[in-house]
């Protein structure tokens, strides 16, 4: 089973970041689990969504606490909040920032970080990251393919922001490395 914790703010799609991921692999025949976990319900304080992905039935109710893969779709998040908290040994850790890794403060073995706030703000003329971290997440990971997370998102959306998403989930994709 992959274990994905994503961390963000209120109002910044990582609940349906989490979902859409999910959605994808299930499309793709695996089994999945989505959930979310925030206090109030309003724009700003860190939120957290989980996402599980595995060939067969999840049994599993609970909190994601020990993470394969942990995604920062908000940097600022980490001055509140200890994201690598739990993360296994082997985990890996996705950033949004400008900053390196160093910078950050970040100690994984494997931490992958990219500027997704610039294509976000390209495209939507907003800091939304959600997909643009998705677009990352898959190319580093394999975790689902780049057409089940485009029907997902246009399943998700009305086609106008389908296609802008779509257009941030590609470019993010091709603009980095898989590892």
């Amino acid at each position: 089973m992959i274990e994905i914790r994503f961390h963000g703010r209120a109002g910044q799609g990582i609940v349906t970041a989490a979902d859409l991921l999910a959605q994808a692999a299930a499309m793709e025949g695996k089994f999945t689990q989505s959930m979310p976990v925030f206090g109030s319900e309003k724009r700003g304080p860190p939120v957290a969504s989980f996402c599980r992905i595995d060939d067969k039935p999840i049994h599993l109710r609970e909190e994601i606490r020990h993470p394969d893969i942990v995604v920062v779709a908000e940097p600022s998040v980490m001055e509140e909040v200890k994201v690598e908290g739990g993360l296994k040994n082997n985990g890996l850790i996705i950033v949004n920032s400008v900053r390196t890794a160093n910078q950050l403060g970040l100690h994984a073995k494997k931490i992958i970080v990219f500027n997704g706030t610039s294509l976000a703000v390209k495209h939507l003329g907003k800091p939304i990251t959600n997909t643009v971290m998705l677009g990352t997440l898959i190319k580093i990971t394999g975790l689902v393919k780049l057409a089940s997370i485009h029907k997902a998102v246009q399943q998700k959306f009305p086609p106008a922001l389908a296609e802008q998403n779509i257009k941030i989930i590609d470019e993010a994709y091709n603009a980095v490395e898989r590892s």
